[in-house]
């Protein structure tokens, strides 16, 4: 039968919605220089083995002073070659063989910058809203991933000692975990006091997502 007439005050019913998991809370994504050492919510870095939902929280390097021994060094390779003609002691070959020699050496001293510079920036430790990630890179064909699940974790601390790390704000960190790699230390990271505390949040946050049924 046709309906003819339908109050206004009769309303359909909306079926329950579903309760949605409040998302962890991580802060915003952030636009970075590529070459810090400290770096909240990276925009647009990933990693091979990061799963899909997964969120890097904070990108660790070294504290840039830490390179100030090798760039040193690579200053005095790179005038080495001008003390010569106080110290002769290649006058004994021809021009060209002497010419070679500053080539080579040269060619050795950028070698050097550029594998110093590499193992910097692609030695890097990862806090993910699920991980921490160790990443260590030994060479252009070699690296070691290795990663635990942040309810792993059993403990968290730092070492900062002496007047450069305190003055530059840099130390160790060394969580103990029950994983496979017992023991993760990020050596010589900016912020040390501020990663504890980061990474004992997201412990705090995942014991309640298990409490709450919300883990992944």
């Amino acid at each position: 039968m046709p309906v003819v007439y339908n109050s206004s005050k009769a309303k359909p019913k909306k079926a329950p919605s579903q309760p949605v998991a409040p998302k962890k809370n991580l802060g915003k994504k952030r636009k970075h220089h590529p070459f810090a050492s400290f770096i909240k919510r990276p925009e647009g870095i990933s990693f091979e083995t990061q799963e899909k939902k997964e969120e890097i929280v904070l990108l660790l390097r070294r504290h840039w002073i830490t390179n100030l021994p090798w760039l040193v060094g690579a200053v005095l390779m790179v005038l080495a070659p001008l003390f010569l003609k106080f110290f002769p002691f290649l006058d004994f070959l021809p021009w060209r063989y002497r010419l070679m020699a500053v080539i080579i050496w040269y060619m050795l001293t950028l070698v050097f910058i550029f594998e110093k510079f590499l193992s910097w920036v692609f030695n890097v430790n990862l806090i993910t809203d699920e991980r921490i990630v160790d990443i260590d890179f030994y060479s252009l064909i070699y690296k070691e991933i290795s990663h635990c699940k942040i309810d792993r974790i059993q403990d968290v601390t730092y070492k900062m000692g002496g007047v450069i790390r305190t003055i530059f704000d840099y130390g160790d960190v060394v969580i103990q975990t029950a994983g496979e790699e017992p023991v993760f230390e990020f050596k010589a990271i900016p912020k040390p006091a501020s990663v504890v505390r980061k990474i004992n949040d997201l412990i705090v946050e995942e014991e309640r997502e298990k409490i709450e049924g919300r883990v992944r």
